[in-house]
């Protein structure tokens, strides 16, 4: 079996370097590789970074941070302001403060259909946001909308019940077309999560309107795009884009090699340790772009657990690990071990923050203190003879956190604690597992965020997905803190840059002494691109490169 699947590498490669000659000068034809199937196609449901790579090729938010990390109207076509007029403060009926934004959409844009997109998707998007059980990842940022004036059929102004400092992003705000969604979901809201459209017909044109459109998807393999005849911006330079997934990353590099993909994404691609190793072997054939980008690799804790209910276990649990030497000898110490949730490329990192070296005797007397004295073959037992063991799930395949699993894994063996490895596939992941917490106590990933991200939606008490609330919400730990609620609240609706500043610094502080999760380190994302790839610029955040699809283009 090696020897054939060498043969047809070989035979791969052959005809990749013989289309490549036969389009040296004409290339229609782009293959990404990415690690992640998307658990839904859906723009609000879930948070998968997967689902939003592949939806930047086909959507357009109405505001975004660009690779500036500035922010700006993509969908609209004046970013409003307190100072251009277009937002405007406004006293509310209970005596509090809120504000008016007026928003409008691009005159020509249209759904693949051809239909327009307008004001009623905008009031359809936001009456499914606000549902309780619609299951919106974001559901909060639709609460907050008080109500829509609609002006003209591009025209409309969101009444917000509050100011907020960034009160004209509304990123997350994605768009749904009425005229396809609305009778799925009006005919029993409750489980329109289960039978949108976006699911149960992925290919329909309708569903999108960017420089592409999805024509086929095809579960755990790929996603085939082709251009949007209705697109009404700058015109892609690909015939057709194909989104492959490789859930494995060593096998992704080999086919980056075979030439059966021409591009590894560098938000879900190789792991930096990985794309060191290729371009110090075939960086002649390649250009490899780094970005040190505001991705937090971090193990969450289900608080529901009642070993990982104890802080003192959850302190200990990180000061027996050696996070300094991991990200040294696994990333050329390139990856910044994180101090907390935020990245100090971030202006909103605060210094004098809890420090946790790694130190086993501290993290051993802090599990003596919560009871877990009885050492018996390695292992730490409590008074009635528990063993102390949990287990750690994160996203199968990728190389590079397997890795750190095992070296997490023998770092708490050595201070008595048992660590049970059950891996899973992204989409089940993601899909099932963390979004209704179905993990019994730890579970590996990453957030990836924009700059100065509220935290609500992820440690706000809120926040924590339910069956009730349609697994609404990324409080996947359980973190309940009434400190941390009145924080996220009050940081959200102060305007004075120094004294959010503050804000964010005891935020930070709440949340390295209590642990709802455990920091790792900041990712630095790989880009590896064909050289005649051009026009890609990296942003470093959570928006993906694809939103700006259609500047890139070929020799």
């Amino acid at each position: 079996m090696p020897l054939r699947r060498t043969a047809v590498a070989v035979l791969v490669a052959i005809c990749a370097l013989a289309a490549s000659a036969g389009l040296a000068s004409a290339r229609d034809r782009l293959v990404i590789g990415i690690t992640q199937y998307p658990s839904t196609f859906h723009p609000n449901i879930d948070s998968m970074l997967a689902k939003s790579y592949v939806l930047g090729l086909t959507r357009r938010p109405v505001t975004v941070y660009d690779a500036s990390w500035q922010l700006v109207c993509m969908l609209c076509t004046e970013l409003p302001t307190i100072e251009n007029g277009l937002a405007v403060p406004e006293d509310l009926p209970d005596g509090r403060r809120g504000i008016a934004v007026t928003y409008t959409l691009q005159p020509e844009a249209r759904w693949g259909d051809g239909t327009p997109v307008s004001t009623d998707d905008v009031l359809f998007t936001w009456q499914v946001g606000r549902h309780p059980k619609a299951g919106i990842a974001n559901s909060e940022l639709y609460r907050r909308i008080l109500s829509i004036d609609v002006k003209d059929a591009k025209t409309f102004t969101l009444h917000l019940d509050r100011i907020e400092f960034a009160y004209n992003a509304i990123n997350d705000f994605g768009l749904l077309p009425a005229h396809l969604e609305r009778p799925v979901f009006e005919k029993d809201p409750e489980t329109y999560r289960n039978r949108t459209l976006y699911d149960t017909r992925t290919t329909e044109p309708g569903l999108y309107f960017g420089p592409y459109r999805i024509v086929e998807a095809v579960a755990g393999s790929h996603v085939s795009l082709e251009p949007n005849a209705n697109w009404w911006g700058k015109k892609p330079a690909f015939d057709r884009v194909v989104v492959r997934i490789l859930e494995n990353t060593a096998a992704l590099e080999a086919n980056l090699l075979s030439g059966s993909i021409d591009y590894i994404a560098g938000e879900l691609g190789l792991a930096l340790d990985q794309a060191l190793a290729l371009e110090k072997r075939r960086g002649r054939d390649f250009q490899v772009v780094y970005k040190p980008s505001l991705v937090y690799e971090h193990v969450d804790l289900n608080l529901d657990n009642p070993v990982l209910a104890d802080r003192r276990v959850r302190q200990a649990l990180l000061h027996a690990l050696d996070r300094k030497t991991l990200t040294e000898r696994l990333f050329a110490g390139k990856q910044a071990v994180a101090d907390s949730f935020v990245n100090p490329l971030d202006w909103v990192h605060a210094g004098n923050l809890p420090a946790y070296p790694h130190d086993p005797a501290k993290a051993a007397a802090l599990l003596d203190a919560a009871g877990w004295k009885d050492m018996r073959q390695g292992i730490r037992h409590d008074a009635d003879g528990k063993p102390l063991s949990l287990e750690l799930m994160t996203t199968a395949g990728n190389r590079t956190r397997e890795l750190v699993q095992q070296v997490l894994q023998s770092q708490w063996k050595a201070v008595g604690v048992d660590v049970r490895i059950n891996n899973q596939p992204a989409r089940v992941f993601f899909g099932e597992t963390m979004t209704k917490r179905r993990y019994s106590a730890m579970g590996m990933y990453a957030w990836m965020s924009a700059p100065e991200n509220v935290p609500r939606t992820t440690q706000h008490s809120s926040m924590i997905p339910t069956a009730d609330n349609g697994w609404s919400g990324q409080n996947y730990p359980g973190y309940v803190n009434p400190k941390a609620d009145r924080l996220i609240e009050s940081i959200e609706v102060e305007l004075d840059r120094t004294a959010r500043a503050g804000m964010w610094g005891e935020l930070q502080r709440l949340y390295m002494e209590e642990l709802p999760a455990l920091p790792l380190y900041f990712r630095s994302e790989a880009h590896v691109m064909p050289k005649w790839l051009h026009g890609v610029v990296p942003t470093g955040h959570q928006y993906p490169v694809t939103l700006w699809v259609e500047d890139w283009h070929a020799d």
